[in-house]
């Protein structure tokens, strides 16, 4: 069985991080192997949480100890997402140099969490360069959002022309595919919500229909890149790939995003919309999701 490890952030309540990636993967048959960063009660935007911060040594440690057991032979991909510090930075990469001394054609999948529109940057200084420097030009695949691309390419997006050059930058750092995610440019409507691929092979775009919250929900971004990461397993990287995978994973948002909507929760509906989910993400391309290619 086709196995994928997975180095985030784990809540005992709720969806973000590992709670978010880590179930839609294994309903699509990955066996995963969630390594957690931390083990808080809940995810940090309620404001009160308990919990605690695994260091570095401990995160290694654990790693370490399931390479030793397993031999990392069946392991197709590394996915990370939020990283405390640059130690543990350093640890996920390290952790990327077994699993492909193990099996060369592993992929690594960084979403390079580190901040938002509106919010600016949330983790500590010095990670945004590290993983400009570090993490991404390591990667196959990176799944940063709009405000994240910019700030690793060195350039403002207002544009589509921006967006395509910013990811076109990326690539030239290393990574074969540029996955955005909330997309916003001078012709996105205020109704809808975009995610852009770029890959050398084109770039596409998909947009769907905003759906508004009072208090949007955490984890959406977690659980897009390993859905993202899966398709990129399951179509490959070829010309047709990358565009397939992207509209699958906006099919599976939009429906999460409905689901979570009605239950009137601020937790993402995983359980409840999970069939519906794992249908979009195996299924042809659902016919209401339209991709426009860029180039």
């Amino acid at each position: 069985m086709d196995e994928i490890v997975s180095i985030q952030s784990h809540v005992a309540y709720g969806y973000v991080g590992n709670r978010a990636a880590v179930f839609p993967l294994q309903r699509l048959g990955y066996d995963v192997t969630a390594i957690n960063t931390v083990q808080f009660s809940n995810h940090t935007g309620y404001g009160a949480f308990t919990g605690e911060v695994f260091s570095p040594e401990h995160v290694a440690d654990v790693f370490d100890g399931m390479a030793e057991l397993t031999g990392l032979r069946d392991v197709r991909a590394l996915l990370t997402g939020y990283m405390g510090n640059q130690r543990s930075g350093e640890v996920m990469l390290d952790a990327l140099a077994q699993l492909r001394a193990a099996r060369p054609d592993a992929l690594y999948c960084c979403d390079p969490v580190m901040g938002d529109t509106g919010r600016g940057f949330f983790v500590q200084d010095g990670i945004p360069e590290w993983m400009r420097s570090r993490s991404v030009p390591a990667a196959d695949i990176v799944t940063p959002n709009q405000f994240e691309l910019s700030f690793l390419a060195g350039r403002e997006i207002a544009t589509r022309a921006d967006a395509l050059a910013a990811a076109a930058d990326l690539r030239a750092m290393g990574p074969a595919v540029v996955l955005m995610t909330s997309m916003s440019v001078e012709n996105t409507a205020a109704d809808r919500i975009a995610m852009l691929v770029d890959t050398a092979h084109g770039s596409w775009r998909v947009a769907t229909p905003r759906i508004h919250f009072a208090v949007p929900p955490n984890g959406a971004g977690d659980f897009t890149s390993a859905v993202f990461l899966a398709g990129c397993l399951a179509d490959g990287f070829g010309e047709d790939g990358p565009p397939a995978a992207l509209a699958r994973t906006a099919a599976a948002v939009e429906i999460l995003f409905a689901a979570t909507q009605r239950a009137g929760t601020r937790e993402l509906a995983l359980i409840p919309a999970q069939d519906e989910i794992t249908a979009a993400l195996r299924g042809p391309v659902p016919e209401h999701i339209e991709i426009e290619r860029l180039r």
